[in-house]
């Protein structure tokens, strides 16, 4: 896990993704209880991946660092596990600190292809240690659970994708590369997006993401069942490889165990463990290997991990409702005040959905500098994208969900677009609501 988020400026040269396939739901949405249910996911086998990913590391300096021969080796290893298990297997490559990195996907075939459910795990160390528990363990368990779905033949209603990132301690560098270089329409077709990154810490809490309200309810109701209670993520919110998806209007979930955070007497009295010490004391350190590992906790972490991708898959999405949309461009002052695009909602009864659907299509040559927000009818803001210097992908082209069943549904509401720093220009090209 990357607790620092360093800015870098990517320079990269995509290699065409194999197995992208069209179409999905713009949010996650209540699945009804799958036809099967999950299966229990060996923790031999989990723990025989880290065990290969401790031996290449120690076979290439002791590290599986973006850039070193250690990263690689850990990709081809989990690849041929993918290929060797009927998964369609692309490599996507580009190149952060003067260096190539790589993002491994792997698409299952089948399911509707108009609904992608992704999992997804960081598979780079940091150059001090092997990253058994950061980040071997999210990607064991991804992996585990992908070769749990080709054992099963599993035929979700969805179609299933994972992935495994590169330079994530960089600064999210892999997945940002892979969100910012997928189509919109593309984006657009990810129903919803699971992050597992350190989920076996050896002094270890359990802790759910709280961005989606049904991922939640499916991570949380399936702790609740083996009665083990469960607090919301904050150590490393928005600083793992679902920051990306979410800033661009996917729904995103996933589970924590714990980094360099001290666990608190009450947390340990529920939990158990050492009070007044770290999750993980070992966390970015050399000491980071497969001895530090919480058996227990990478076993319940790892079954959690295939309740969701078993129920989340299961079921349709709630079909598009009533659309109300502007073509209008509106030109963004490079470094200026705000303007607005503005749609306008009338004849209907009654408050905005939970899940209002704002539709983004905003052209600009370095979309970091965009603040966007959508404004109600009484002027309540609720911020689609934020600021962010770092981001030098062009084009905002995404789908939003906001919990607008505050705001009463008709009237004027407002696409608010401000360009905070100097050098680029842009437009709105369009504005549309989904209710």
């Amino acid at each position: 896990m990357n607790l620092s988020v360093p800015r870098r400026t990517v320079a990269a040269a995509a290699i065409a993704l194999a197995g992208l396939l069209a179409s999905a739901a713009p949010a996650a949405s209540a699945a009804p209880a799958p036809a099967l249910a999950a299966p229990d996911i060996p923790l031999a086998n989990v723990k025989a991946h880290l065990t290969q990913l401790q031996s290449i590391a120690s076979a290439n300096g002791g590290n599986r660092a973006h850039g070193r021969a250690g990263y690689k080796a850990s990709l081809d290893y989990v690849k041929s596990k993918l290929d060797a298990a009927g998964f369609t297997t692309s490599i996507q490559q580009f190149t952060s600190s003067g260096a190539t990195g790589y993002n491994l996907i792997a698409d299952w075939p089948g399911g509707d292809a108009n609904q992608i459910l992704m999992a997804g795990s960081h598979l780079d160390s940091v150059g001090a240690g092997a990253g058994i528990n950061d980040n071997g363990s999210g990607s064991a368990a991804v992996l585990e659970t992908a070769l749990a779905v080709s054992r099963a033949q599993f035929k979700p209603d969805k179609h299933l994708r994972f992935g495994w990132w590169g330079a994530e301690e960089l600064g999210l560098v892999g997945s940002k590369y892979y969100v910012n270089n997928l189509p919109a329409t593309e984006r657009s077709k990810i129903s919803g997006y699971l992050n597992f990154d350190m989920i076996g810490s050896p002094n270890p809490g359990y802790f759910v993401y709280d961005d989606d309200p049904t991922i939640e309810k499916t991570f949380k109701d399936y702790f609740a069942g083996l009665s083990i209670p469960t607090e919301i993520e904050t150590e490393g919110d928005g600083r793992s490889d679902h920051a990306p998806f979410k800033n661009a209007g996917v729904p995103v979930g996933g589970l924590f165990s714990g980094a360099d955070y001290t666990k608190t007497a009450a947390q340990a009295q529920k939990w158990g463990g050492t009070a007044g010490q770290a999750f993980d004391r070992c966390y970015h350190s050399s000491c980071d290997n497969t001895s530090n590992i919480h058996d227990t906790a990478l076993d319940r972490n790892s079954d959690a991990i295939a309740h969701a991708i078993w129920t989340l898959s299961t079921g349709t999405t709630t079909p598009p409702g009533d659309v109300y949309e502007t073509t209008a461009d509106v030109p963004i002052p490079d470094n200026g005040a705000a303007v607005t695009s503005t749609v306008t909602v009338s004849g209907r009864t009654g408050n905005a959905p939970a899940t209002l659907k704002a539709g983004v299509d905003i052209k600009h040559t370095w979309r970091g500098d965009l603040v966007v927000d959508l404004v109600a009818p009484d002027g309540t803001v609720y911020n689609l994208k934020p600021f962010s210097s770092s981001d030098s992908a062009d084009n905002v082209q995404a789908t939003y969900t906001v919990n607008a069943s505050s705001e009463v549904a008709n009237g004027a509401w407002k696409l608010r677009v401000q360009d905070k720093a100097a050098q680029d220009t842009g437009y709105i090209d369009s504005f549309k609501l989904t209710f």
